[in-house]
């Protein structure tokens, strides 16, 4: 039987935030222990650091302006074809579970069974929700909830998925199962016991320059100052730290109950596991949070492929990947017919020890979305941010404004745009007609 595809998705977790990825605070022990049976992407990358645009790249295998979901506000257009589709053509039972953020949650774009939000919120009283409301209220205010795991969506994703697993799936076809979580996503108001694993006096704090934000992009220096962002106190950003943390580690939790289910009985023989998150998060770092830039905060994502038999177990690539590329890359694997018209590019040779022809830049693109940019949404409706990263060099790209350009060698923290020195203009018009071939692909 062809393997299955258990593809475990989180929403705004930064790559940098597990353990597996060198960090010495969070807690993450499940992830980190996919990573020990799998191969860790070091330079993953999505397509649009916001929610919609992204997810509709993973499912599509295309960029944000082919499939058509630019913004927050977008749906997934009905007649898109997606990795379900060709899944499910070639035999596959399909299902997402979880926030996949289509925007019209009623289409399942393939998939065959599909429980989202309204199906977790069908299991509150009104008056149980409402004090749900009311405990998560304050995005950025890092502190413990008062209530119990039932409250929470990604408890009853992570029981529903179990529940596919056990009971659901039919044991004689190979099954692709999207189980998809709102963690680590604000509000930062974990479960106590979560938020209990850090003590906000002694995390480290994100290295900060002294005029961050002041050499780029206005927009994202304005997006700060009006969110408060810009002029959070050290006490303040630990405690959204310790609160950004213990979501990350419910999240964590959540995925070790599916994968325990998955080991117990007996399908990780025969399954690809896939880890990612649709975007990163900001967490404090240039003085944001949440994303909506091009920083590697935001733009560079966690990635995990655990494949059957402990191929190539416990090791990592530092090759530039995108996310359109698991669409493809799945389907070899799976040995189903290469998809058509797609921008993805299949990693499977990479992770077969086969020739690779590795990219030699990652392409991303962001759509300033209604309400959520800046208060008075003035540059709602202009052309995007298109951002080009080589092994060295970030540019993002503003046809209409000043643009940035980041020596990620000798400025990894991206603190310094060198837009503007003279030695640089090659590289900028090399950079700039590689971002206007991609968004015209």
């Amino acid at each position: 039987m062809r393997p299955n595809i258990l593809f475990l998705c989180s929403d705004q977790h930064q790559a940098a935030a597990s353990g597996c990825y060198g960090h010495t605070e969070v807690h993450t022990p499940n992830i980190d222990k996919l990573a020990r049976t799998g191969i860790r992407f070091d330079r993953a990358y999505c397509q649009s650091p916001v929610c919609v645009p992204s997810r509709g790249s993973i499912i599509t295998g295309v960029y944000p302006h082919t499939h058509g979901a630019r913004i927050l506000q977008d749906a997934l257009p009905t007649d898109t074809y997606t990795i379900a589709h060709h899944f499910k053509n070639h035999g596959y039972q399909t299902a997402a579970i979880g926030k996949m953020h289509f925007v019209d949650e009623t289409q399942k774009h393939g998939y065959d069974d599909r429980l989202h939000m309204e199906d977790f919120r069908k299991t509150l009283p009104e008056e149980e929700w409402k004090a749900f409301r009311k405990d998560q209220s304050g995005s950025f205010t890092g502190r413990p909830s008062k209530l119990s795991a039932r409250y929470f969506q990604d408890t009853f994703y992570a029981e529903e998925t179990i529940r596919y697993l056990e009971e659901k799936r039919n044991p004689d076809r190979p099954f692709l199962l999207w189980s998809s979580y709102f963690m680590p996503h604000t509000p930062l108001v974990p479960l106590q016991s979560f938020y209990d694993l850090y003590d906000p006096e002694t995390l480290s704090l994100p290295e900060r320059s002294d005029n961050a934000l002041e050499t780029g992009f206005e927009g994202h220096f304005i997006r700060a100052q009006q969110r408060g962002w810009y002029q959070q106190s050290d006490d303040d950003l630990r405690k959204s730290i310790a609160g950004y943390y213990g979501n990350t580690s419910q999240m964590d939790d959540n995925l070790g109950r599916v994968l325990n289910t998955l080991y117990d009985l007996g399908l990780a023989e025969n399954t690809i596991i896939v880890y990612t998150s649709d975007h990163g998060e900001m967490a404090g770092a240039h003085r944001m949070w949440t994303k909506h830039n091009m920083y590697e905060q935001s733009v560079r994502v966690p990635l995990i492929v655990s494949l059957p038999n402990g191929t190539n177990a416990n090791t990592s690539q530092s090759h530039l990947i995108e996310q359109v590329d698991l669409f493809p890359t799945l389907a070899e694997f799976c040995h189903l017919p290469k998809p058509e018209n797609i921008h993805g590019k299949s990693f499977a040779p990479l992770l077969l020890n086969q020739a690779y022809q590795p990219r030699e830049f990652v392409y991303s693109e962001y759509d300033f979305c209604h309400g959520v940019f800046t208060q008075d949404n003035r540059y709602v409706g202009k052309s995007p941010i298109l951002m080009v990263r080589t092994d060295r060099w970030k540019l993002n790209y503003l046809s209409w404004e000043r643009s940035e350009l980041f020596d990620l060698e000798n400025d990894p923290e991206e603190f310094t745009n060198v837009i503007d020195e003279p030695g640089n203009a090659g590289i900028v018009k090399e950079l700039t007609e590689l971002a206007n071939r991609m968004y015209d692909l």
